[in-house]
């Protein structure tokens, strides 16, 4: 089996507004890749986390994440934030 059919993916949406992330895309082979590359394209992070995708990918699109994921999931915005943050002082300071 190749890598690419292996490959799985899934896209959260979130903003303070919202109650909990939710699932906005997900899938496996080649759907995974673009899903990837779209979020690249589109300057997102991403994160790569298998435990974590096998659970979410059980959720269906347009769900929220269900409670006990929510500390994993809070704790990798938190990262990603961080990140956002210091690229923005990178490129201003």
């Amino acid at each position: 089996m190749s890598d690419i059919k292996k490959k799985k993916a899934v896209a959260l949406e979130y903003n303070l507004t919202m109650p909990a992330p939710k699932v906005v895309a997900s899938g496996t082979g080649h759907l995974a890749q673009k899903i990837i590359d779209t979020a690249k394209g589109a300057d997102v992070k991403t994160h790569y986390n298998p435990a974590l995708v096998e659970e979410l990918s059980k959720i269906d699109i347009g769900m929220e994440i269900p409670p006990g994921l929510y500390e994993i999931v809070a704790q990798i915005l938190v990262f990603i934030d961080d990140l956002d943050r210091l690229e923005g002082l990178k490129r201003n300071g």
